[in-house]
């Protein structure tokens, strides 16, 4: 049944007004699924059209959450397990969509965000890196709000990492691989985290219909309040993002 949308705007603006300020997530992180198949219900020839449709829309979910008041996002765009399985030609697309659409829209005068990358950005295109590199790059001295661009990304990769990366500083400082075993911590580990300059996620949205994480933040997540959405990410309204929250305010952490 089709609904007027000045219908959603107020009923969006009745939800915002209902929100309780002191219980809204410092963190929200965005998994952005279902391009591929908006695009096939929407009528596109090439399903790719999505990947579009889905970077452009990044910029406009950023705007909500400034104005709500959320200073961190993390953008789940791509895992490193997409980058090798799919195929060349849809890789490309999100690929140029993300060079073209998404780091170019973060790097104008006047956007707030400051852009921080996850992932293993060698697994990337050379000029998808140069574009995020020069991106985060440029954006380095905003402090107001911050965005994480997950890409080639996979939390058990990012573990290992860190723990690669927490072994070879301590053995370079002439740390003893027993005694590490013998006093490491998860606060060791967290240390070398890759997104560890951030504060980890307090809500995690999920958009078309999938229940589960693919891998996303599984270090960070351990405390998250987690929301599963039906909407494919081209069509998450402003008011699916209002429920989301209204979800997280009213649950209670013990």
């Amino acid at each position: 049944m089709w609904i007027p949308g000045w219908v959603y705007r107020v009923y969006g603006a009745a939800v915002t007004r209902r929100l309780d300020a002191e219980r809204l997530p410092e963190h929200v992180a965005l998994v952005m699924d279902g391009n591929r198949r908006w695009a096939r219900e929407a009528g596109y020839d090439n399903p790719s059209e999505g990947h579009r449709r889905g970077a452009e829309h990044v910029e406009e979910v950023l705007g909500w959450c400034e104005r709500i008041g959320v200073r961190h996002v993390t953008v789940y765009v791509a895992s490193s397990d997409n980058i090798r399985k799919r195929g060349g030609e849809e890789v490309d697309f999100l690929m140029r969509m993300i060079e073209e659409v998404v780091t170019t829209r973060l790097t104008r005068q006047g956007n707030p965000w400051r852009l921080h990358l996850a992932g293993r950005l060698d697994a990337l295109p050379d000029s998808t890196k140069h574009a995020l590199k020069t991106a985060r790059d440029a954006t380095a001295d905003r402090d107001r709000q911050n965005v994480t661009i997950a890409i080639g990304y996979d939390g058990h990769e990012e573990i290992a990492d860190a723990v690669r990366s927490l072994i070879e500083a301590e053995t370079a400082a002439g740390t003893d691989i027993d005694e590490l075993a013998q006093r490491l911590t998860p606060a060791d580990i967290a240390a070398h985290i890759q997104t560890g300059q951030q504060p980890p996620p307090d809500l995690i949205i999920r958009t078309s219909g999938e229940r589960r994480l693919s891998s996303f933040l599984l270090w960070q997540s351990i405390h998250s309040e987690l929301y599963f959405c039906d909407v494919y990410w081209p069509a998450f309204r402003h008011v699916d993002f209002l429920r989301a929250l209204r979800s997280f305010a009213q649950r209670r952490r013990e």
